[in-house]
């Protein structure tokens, strides 16, 4: 008798899985994740919505996301065992569904990450659009809108007169364009957080001058996801 065969059994040159949108797409949002905590986490906790909630176990997206909190690309055949390899890394996570959050994409995660060694946490809500295009939405609370697919800066400032032209003023001098710009902020005066978008790389020393100014709170940088 031939052995049953599994999905993960299905590799091709740009991902392992059923579909883009349930494994490359998945990948992508821990990838984005990760990047943003700045680390490997050594917790995680995953909640999946509407379509994903229903079907996040039997086409592989739970398998997925381990693999891109771990640092996989789309296309790592280790993808298959990524519980083992969690388990390997001492990476805990847990699963959880919501299947009817009628406000939200069909194919939403949201991923709860914590890194126990620096103690950094971060919240991250993504969209997996199929195609392996995927959408950060949310961040810590505030609305972003980026892909992944470009160069991207995300800095926490204090919300004051002209900050928002200086930064991007600096990029500017860096010889980057700025593809999108989205500046959210959880009250007048309070922290806002910019997410800018660049066509092309930023220098590591226009990062360590803005991480220096003083009411630049945070600076966190993300190449191209690939």
């Amino acid at each position: 008798m031939a052995e049953k065969s599994s999905i993960f059994d299905m590799i091709g040159p740009v991902m392992i899985g059923p579909s883009s949108s349930h494994t490359a797409g998945v990948v992508r949002i821990a990838r984005a994740a990760i990047r943003i905590l700045g680390s490997l986490p050594t917790q995680a906790t995953v909640t999946f919505y509407n379509s994903f909630a229903r079907t996040y176990e039997g086409h592989g997206s739970d398998r997925a996301i381990v693999a891109g909190l771990l640092g996989m690309n789309t296309d790592d055949v280790r993808i298959r065992e990524a519980f083992d390899h969690a388990k390997e890394a001492g990476l805990q996570y847990t699963f959880q569904g919501v299947g009817n959050a009628s406000t939200m994409h069909p194919n939403t995660i949201r991923v709860q990450l914590r890194d126990e060694r620096t103690g950094h946490a971060v919240e991250v809500v993504g969209q997996s659009r199929g195609g392996g295009v995927i959408r950060i939405v949310e961040v810590d609370g505030f609305p972003s809108d980026f892909s992944g697919g470009l160069h991207t800066l995300i800095l926490d400032a204090d919300d004051a007169k002209g900050s928002i032209a200086f930064i991007a003023s600096v990029i500017a001098h860096d010889d980057c364009n700025i593809a999108t710009m989205l500046v959210s902020r959880k009250g007048k005066n309070d922290v806002a957080r910019q997410f800018i978008e660049m066509d092309s790389g930023i220098k590591d020393i226009t990062l360590a001058y803005l991480r220096q100014l003083s009411w630049v709170h945070r600076v966190t940088y993300i190449p191209t996801i690939d």
